[in-house]
């Protein structure tokens, strides 16, 4: 395999060499992953030629040995003569005793052969898996956030999971396995052919039949492997949005509504596997036919013309050697196009190029924030048709606080997702010091971020690992020291183990406000230079609640603050209020200036206190 074939870059192909290079090119770029460990390929494909070489040599030994014992003279080769190191084999128990002893140290060879061939295509598609899914994972790390908007979460996980370890096999069941059985079926029929060619094609009379079973058998297979591959993406990602959306299902009593969907997708897996198990049972039966029938004819062709036993029994161990390798090569053909259909959509995700760009190599990385914020006319969409903000243009001094107000669906959490570039503006530039954050070092500006968010996210681990998010630098006293800052630490402590507390996967054994509490520690522990909250307190009870309250002042002191919240009594003492109504600034002011105003901020606050008023009436 030339080296050119570990060079190949990651690309996007257009259609046109889809369709003409389709398979070859998803093999060129797979074998991109090889180039670390090409040695071994060059190895195995060394070891699969051995092989193959190999493979007469035993059959040809034992017509020798039965032909000297039933008395029949032979010519022994020089190369017998020499493998049995010179030896005087006119005495027909020499060599029948020397060619077996020969033999007994070549099965051992030939095995240990076969050993190291397995165990180094296996071991290489495992490295290959590695690399690939680390680099199919970091690809999604630095997906834009709209991929996980419109991708079910069952789907990126098959990828990532079943369908690079489809890839494994095209290493250890796919290509080199292919490439050895062709060899020594190549120079097997090579061998039989040399040694006597009519009866090489007397035998081979019934194989038109083998290859048009063999042609039947990869196509039914592979199209029910197709549907099978298919079937477990839809399961996952079925079985991935149920079980999280639990508690949804249950309250509404959907249980059987989705237990029915769920078999309906079953049922597919199901018949798609029945489908090739089917093609299987004919094939296999086919192949054994086919054999006994080649095994007739050569019994009925050698007893006709008289020829030696030594010659039938060698042509048996050959024809063996041809229909063993042809009864699984048509199913390994198939696991290498499985491969292949799992490496496209692997390499899909590869070349997706719907993330944000990457930091320039000069980025702006400051040792210090100050925290000045300036959106300039910033209009952006989630999917390239719709805006779902127009314009928007605000300035926020640092050490200010600023509060975004509006209904749902007016742009507010929109608004703190662009200043850390989750996603990418269409219209208009974001400065964070009066440096677009497109200059930006991305790292260096999200750590200056810390964020809140109404929707907490906690991952399967400990209390502390979610506080600290695994990063070592941080110490459990410190964690404690913001535990206390806002008065949470009791609370933690209370707890079996305290900070080691499991929360299990996604936080579900903790309320909301628990889990609310715990996401407003892991922003302070970072201390960062902008503070982000989205609803920071709309999980909470009122007690924590004036806790936290108490604690934001603290921390929003001399740092720029972004705080989205409904009740406006949250925000009264925010410096700038900007209120928004379907992706337009509609105004923007302090709490006083908005009130005398008569605006949309008036009536928002007229709705809120008149509706309280009325309540407590």
């Amino acid at each position: 395999m030339p080296d050119f074939i570990f060079c190949l870059p990651l690309r996007s192909m257009s259609a046109a060499e889809k369709k003409k290079i389709f398979d070859f090119s998803v093999l060129q770029r797979i074998f991109f992953f090889v180039k670390p460990y090409k040695k071994y390929f060059y190895l195995s494909l060394l070891l699969a030629i051995f092989m193959a070489v190999a493979a007469p040599i035993r059959p040809y030994l034992i017509q020798l040995t039965v032909n000297g014992s039933t008395g029949k003279v032979n010519q022994v080769p020089d190369w017998v003569r020499f493998v049995l190191f010179g030896q005087d084999l006119s005495d027909v128990s020499r060599f029948i005793i020397s060619v077996t002893i020969f033999q007994i140290g070549f099965i051992l060879l030939e095995t240990s052969i076969r050993f190291l061939f397995s165990y180094i295509t296996a071991w290489m598609g495992q490295h290959v898996v590695k690399d690939l899914r680390v680099a199919v994972y970091k690809k999604v790390l630095g997906l834009n956030l709209r991929q996980f908007d419109q991708t079910p979460i069952g789907t990126l996980t098959t990828r990532t999971i079943n369908d690079i370890e489809s890839i494994n096999e095209i290493f250890s069941d796919g290509l080199i396995p292919i490439v050895a059985d062709l060899l020594t079926i190549i120079i097997t029929l090579g061998t039989m052919f040399y040694m006597d060619w009519k009866l090489t094609l007397v035998c081979l009379t019934p194989f038109p039949i083998m290859i048009i079973a063999t042609y039947y058998f990869k196509e039914s297979v592979n199209k029910s492997f197709i549907q099978v591959r298919n079937a477990v993406a839809a399961l996952n990602a079925f079985v991935q949005e149920h079980i999280t959306g639990m508690q949804v299902v249950q309250a509404f009593a959907a249980e059987e509504k989705e237990a029915n969907a769920f078999q309906e997708i079953n049922k597919k897996h199901r018949d798609a596997n029945i489908h090739a198990i089917f093609a299987y049972s004919v094939f296999f039966p086919v192949v054994e036919v086919v054999l006994a029938l080649s095994m007739g004819i050569l019994v009925w062709w050698i007893a006709d013309k008289s020829l030696d036993a030594g010659m039938l029994v060698a042509f048996i161990l050959y024809l063996n050697q041809i229909f063993r390798p042809l009864r699984v090569i048509a199913d390994k053909f198939n696991v290498l196009q499985m491969g292949m259909i799992a490496a496209e959509r692997v390499l899909k995700v590869l070349d997706n190029t719907d993330e944000l760009p990457p930091s320039p190599a000069d980025a702006y990385k400051p040792s210090k924030i100050r925290g000045d914020i300036h959106f300039k006319q910033v209009s952006f969409s989630y999917t390239g048709n719709q805006n779902v903000l127009h314009g928007i243009n605000f300035e926020v001094k640092a050490g200010e606080t600023v509060a975004l107000v509006g209904h749902t669906g007016s742009g507010k959490t929109s608004i703190i997702s662009l200043l850390n570039r989750l996603y990418q503006i269409q219209e208009g530039e974001i400065a964070i010091d009066g440096v677009d954050i497109s200059r930006w070092d991305t790292d260096c500006l999200r750590s200056g971020i810390g964020v809140v968010l109404q929707d907490v996210f906690l991952f399967s681990g400990t209390i502390l690992e979610n506080i600290t998010l695994r990063n070592p630098a941080i110490s459990i006293q410190q964690v404690e020291e913001a535990a206390k800052m806002i008065g949470v630490h009791d609370f933690i402590m209370q707890l079996p183990g305290g900070y080691q507390y499991n929360v299990m996967e996604r936080g579900s054994t903790l309320s909301l406000g628990q889990r609310q509490l715990i996401s407003f520690i892991r922003a302070l522990l970072y201390d960062p230079a902008i503070l982000i909250l989205d609803e920071a307190t709309s999980s909470i009870d009122t007690e924590s609640e004036l806790l936290i309250e108490k604690a934001i002042e603290t921390l929003i002191a001399g740092r720029t603050s972004i705080v989205i919240a409904h009740r406006l009594s949250t925000i009264r003492k925010a410096n700038q209020i900007i209120v928004l109504d379907k992706g337009e600034l509609k105004e923007k002011g302090n709490h006083a200036e908005l009130l005398r105003a008569g605006g949309f901020y008036a009536r928002l606050h007229e709705m809120q206190f008149g509706k309280k008023k009325a309540v407590l009436q």
